[in-house]
């Protein structure tokens, strides 16, 4: 699949993994805070999966899982992928999903970084992580801390572990 392209160049598409575990609060999913100073002060409705932008030359399980290495660290594996199909997130950048059972340890997160000028026009270039955080929530929880336009995953996630529990 390639990644559309908007007039700046940037891609709309991004791919991505929610990670997820049975864990003693019952399903659980792993979900990640931004890095950087915009998203410092922020929480509730601004924790995503993994995801990172797709540039056409790679199939979405390929950045997907690349992505949740890159942000996570080497220490980040996950299992057999399953779709979770295409959401659009409230910019119009669209993420295809997947979900894999892992068990990742926040504790073990080292996130590649990015560097931007800050403070704006001072000149000065500064790095950050991508991600600052990572935690397990459990479903009910994670719908108030993730993206609103990502929610939909959860419910799919859920219908998958419902599926598969009746097999």
């Amino acid at each position: 699949m390639a990644a559309l392209k908007t007039t700046s160049g940037r891609s709309t598409t991004s791919a991505g993994v929610l990670a997820y575990r049975k864990g003693a609060r019952g399903l659980e999913v792993l979900l990640v805070h931004p890095g950087g100073p915009f998203w410092r002060k922020k929480d509730g409705g601004a924790w995503s999966i993994p995801k990172g932008e797709m540039d056409g030359a790679d199939a979405p399980e390929q950045v997907a899982r690349r992505e949740f290495a890159e942000e996570l660290g080497p220490s980040a594996s996950i299992g057999p992928l399953r779709p979770l199909g295409e959401i659009r997130q409230r910019g119009g950048k669209r993420v295809v999903a997947f979900a894999g059972e892992g068990d990742f340890d926040p504790a073990a997160l080292t996130s590649n970084t990015f560097e931007i000028e800050w403070p704006p026009r001072s000149g000065r270039r500064q790095s950050f992580p991508e991600v600052d955080r990572a935690e397990w929530f459990n479903i009910e929880f994670a719908r108030t801390k993730m993206l609103s336009g990502q929610v939909e995953l959860l419910d799919r996630l859920v219908a998958i572990a419902v599926e598969s529990a009746g097999k």
